[in-house]
């Protein structure tokens, strides 16, 4: 059974940066996709990127492009959202997903297990 657990939420400034990480366990994750999503008060949630496990492939939602970099370490089972240049929109609850998929998905549907999510407020 896959589980996911996100850590490293918390509060940043305006500009600041934040690491958020998602330790993976349950089987080999050669064949999946792993997402992170986000859902912010009153809005739906929505993809912030996604990455192939096996080839490295990712994709990048536009409001992220440029700012936001996703990662895994396989030998770690572990995958990374690294984000830069917070602003105070980017404040929302962020998942990371995993999809059973060997092609990028942006489609919340496709991904079966999810984590508990963790807090990023960006506020001055």
């Amino acid at each position: 059974q896959v589980q996911l657990v996100e850590s490293g939420g918390g509060l940043v400034l305006p500009g600041g940066s934040l690491r958020l990480s998602c330790a993976a366990s349950g089987r080999t994750f050669v064949s999946f996709v792993m997402g992170w999503f986000r859902q912010a008060p009153g809005k739906e949630r929505e993809i912030v990127g996604c990455i192939r496990w096996s080839t490295g492939s990712i994709y990048y939602a536009d409001s992220v492009k440029g700012r936001f970099t996703i990662s895994r370490d396989a030998a770690k089972n572990m995958v990374y959202l690294q984000m830069n240049s917070l602003a105070p929109e980017d404040t929302a609850v962020y998942y990371c997903a995993a999809a059973e998929s060997m092609v990028l998905t942006t489609i919340a549907s496709r991904y079966k297990t999810w984590g508990q999510g963790t807090q990023v407020t960006v506020s001055s």
